[in-house]
C-alpha cells in the first residue's frame, strides 16, 4: 500500500525544485515506489570538497531534498507543509566520482511531525551516507 497521500511526477518535483540549490548541485529524482523516493546526484566539482571526495555536507543538502520531497506528499491536509526540524548524517565511505544514489524511508509519519531515514550510496551499492531527518508539521505560510 502506498503512503503518498498526494500524486506529484517525478517531472513536478524537477519543475519545483528548478532554481535551488538542488538543480545548482545537478540532484535528479528518479523513481518513486509505494513507500520510498530515490534520486542521484553528481560527484563532482559542484559536490567535492577541497580533496576531491564528496562533501559530507552535499551528502546532508541530497538528503533532505529527498526526506523533504518525501514528506511533503504525506501530508494530510492542503493546508500543511512538512519542514525540516533536525538532521543528522553518518559519513562511512568516501567517493571521488560519479553518482551517489540517494533513498529516502519513512520511520514514522505523523500529524506533527515525520521521520525520514535517507540511504546514500555508490552506484555499485555500497553504502556512502545514512541520515535521519525530522520534519515539523506547520501551517502553510500565507503567501
Amino acid at each position: 500500500m502506498a503512503i503518498w497521500t498526494r500524486d506529484t511526477t517525478l517531472e513536478q518535483m524537477a519543475e519545483h525544485a528548478s532554481n535551488s540549490a538542488v538543480t545548482a548541485l545537478g540532484i535528479e529524482f528518479t523513481d518513486i515506489g509505494d513507500d520510498f523516493l530515490r534520486g542521484r546526484m553528481p560527484v563532482d566539482h559542484r559536490t567535492v570538497q577541497p580533496f576531491g571526495i564528496l562533501h559530507g555536507g552535499a551528502s546532508v543538502l541530497f538528503a533532505e531534498t529527498l526526506g523533504s520531497v518525501a514528506a511533503n506528499r504525506c501530508l494530510r491536509r492542503d493546508d500543511q507543509v512538512a519542514v525540516g526540524l533536525d538532521i543528522n548524517a553518518n559519513h562511512i565511505r568516501p567517493v571521488s566520482s560519479g553518482w551517489v544514489i540517494g533513498t529516502a524511508k519513512a520511520v514514522h509519519i505523523g500529524g506533527t511531525t515525520q521521520v525520514w531515514e535517507i540511504r546514500i550510496e555508490t552506484e555499485a551499492g555500497k553504502t556512502v551516507c545514512v541520515s535521519r531527518l525530522t520534519m515539523a508539521i506547520i501551517a502553510r505560510p500565507a503567501s
